[in-house]
């Protein structure tokens, strides 16, 4: 004789409970090396940013320098 309804239902519920955890598991994954990946651009992006500001500081400070200089020239002359 077939099962009845009542008795398939929990199983069911079972299986299809179990396979949602599953999925929750593989996204939590995924969303974990997403957020990695977007952690590691970060913090890419914000040593550029202090690489960019040394750089471009270390060309003001020389062209202050030599902006001194060439006043100091002119006040000579």
């Amino acid at each position: 004789m077939a099962k009845e309804p009542e008795s398939i239902v929990l199983p069911l519920l079972r299986e299809i409970h179990t396979e949602i955890q599953d999925v929750r598991v593989e996204m939590r994954e995924r969303l974990d090396k997403l957020e990695s990946g977007q952690k590691s651009i970060r913090q890419a992006l914000t040593a550029d940013t202090m690489i960019s500001k040394f750089v471009t500081g270390d060309f003001e400070e020389r062209i202050f320098e030599l902006e001194r200089k060439v006043e100091a020239l002119i006040k000579g002359k």
